[in-house]
């Protein structure tokens, strides 16, 4: 390096991606995203994400004010929490929202649902001159004099102190770095769709199916159903109502309301061999009445949950996950996010362990522009990922697998466990609310 400050080039415009790259504007470090899409456009689409308080902090730390306060005002904050329940949608536990924030009344240390259109907008907003998009990633040299050089397809090369892969599940990074880490199937896949949320779908879905997340756990079969209400638009719409600027953080107004909805997403996770074997050769509409007919048995509203979704937001995912390594010797190439550590999308924490790894980076970084040596900030930052990067691949892995068993008596043993959580919570004469009842508030519990 020339000075104290690293110049940072980052391989991909993802979300762990762009939060590093404002947490290192920022600062004042120079750092340059290569991303291969062609425009802006080409990542607007797929589900909502949720972002837990350890992403909100994380986000938080790596926003600048405006921003922060942008994705605070446009994130979905259904009130209901997450209900666990049977397939006759009885009640087995309710973890409120107040029981998953901790009951904090900072806005970093929140729970929010956004929508994965409007968070890119936002976290490209300032960043024209940064990110360069139609950069195809190809492979990377190490200099003689320590530096790294990133080479693209098109023949163009970006040179820095620092390469970070933020190139997702398939990471050219990775595979150059760390060839003997692979991605392999957990065995499970899903099914997953928007069900429009309006009027008309208000009036039959559960109360809990439309202002929370819902996970329904039946006693026999190798598949469990999640659903999550995102009133993304109307959520937008009021900010924008309300006063928020989008237009003095450089964001089109229009087009970002434009590219979001009010739906809930429905999802179905099962194991592999419950399902056809040419999952990704079948179009929405069949794919919505495989997982109907999956819950024939259970709730008629969640039949009619898969009957009535979207056919083209309807669509299959095999979830897979990295293996974990061991210690690598640091230099100046890292990676970030599902680059490292992918997982299972069951728990949701991939988005929100890529935010960790962002701040995180950002702040090593940092220590380096104040004359910290850099390897070793590097290998501090890569010990701090391998712990609650492959933390988080176990824990979604055992998500997946307690979402995909067929044990019956592994299936009922959970059931019991959250019977007993509300029990414990409610008294020991509590019955189960019925199905359209609303939720207890956590400041009713049994003391």
């Amino acid at each position: 390096m020339t000075s104290s400050s690293p110049r940072v080039v980052v391989i991909g415009a993802g979300i762990g991606g762009l939060a590093l790259a404002h947490a290192l504007v920022r600062a004042g470090i120079d750092v340059q995203v290569h991303e291969r899409n062609g425009s802006a456009e080409g990542w607007l689409h797929g589900y909502r994400i949720n972002i837990n308080p350890d992403g909100a902090r994380a986000l938080h730390a790596c926003l600048p004010p405006g921003l922060w306060q942008a994705f605070v005002a446009t994130s979905a904050t259904p009130p209901g929490g997450i209900t666990f329940r049977t397939e006759a949608l009885q009640e087995l536990f309710t973890l409120t929202r107040a029981d998953m924030i901790g009951g904090s009344l900072r806005s970093e240390d929140g729970q929010y649902g956004v929508s994965r259109a409007v968070l890119r907008r936002l976290l490209l907003a300032g960043l024209d001159d940064v990110v360069r998009f139609g950069a195809e990633f190809e492979r990377y040299t190490v200099e003689a004099d320590g530096q790294v050089t990133a080479h693209f397809t098109d023949g163009s090369v970006a040179t820095g102190d620092v390469l970070v892969g933020a190139d997702g599940a398939n990471s050219r990074v990775r595979t150059q770095l760390l060839p003997h880490a692979h991605r392999v199937g957990t065995g499970a896949a899903a099914i997953a769709g928007r069900l429009p949320l309006t009027e008309a779908t208000r009036a039959w879905l559960p109360h809990f199916m439309t202002d929370g997340m819902a996970l329904v756990m039946p006693d026999r079969g190798s598949w469990t159903v999640f659903s999550s209400a995102f009133p993304g638009r109307d959520t937008a719409a009021t900010a924008v109502a309300d006063g928020l600027d989008l237009t003095g953080l450089g964001i089109d107004r229009d087009a970002l309301l434009d590219t979001v909805e009010d739906y809930v997403l429905c999802a179905l996770i099962a194991d592999s061999r419950s399902l056809p074997a040419n999952l990704d050769e079948i179009d929405g509409a069949t794919l919505a009445g495989i997982a109907a007919g999956m819950v024939c048995d259970w709730h008629p509203a969640l039949r009619r949950m898969f009957a009535e979704c979207d056919p083209a937001t309807v669509a299959p995912l095999e979830l897979r996950q990295s293996t974990t390594v061991d210690p690598w010797p640091a230099s100046a190439v890292t990676v970030l996010g599902d680059a490292v550590h992918n997982m299972s999308p069951v728990g949701g924490l991939g988005a929100n362990t890529a935010l960790r790894d962002a701040a995180e980076l950002a702040q090593r970084l940092v220590a380096v522009r104040d004359r910290a040596p850099l390897v070793p900030s590097i290998a501090a930052y890569e010990q701090r990922v391998r712990e609650w990067g492959y933390a988080a691949v176990r824990e979604a892995a055992a998500n997946t697998r307690r979402a995909t068993t067929s044990n019956r008596f592994t299936r009922r043993a959970g059931r019991t466990y959250f019977r007993a959580r509300r029990i414990l919570r409610d008294g020991p004469f509590a019955r189960p609310r019925p199905v359209d009842a609303p939720p207890a508030r956590s400041d009713q519990r049994a003391g």
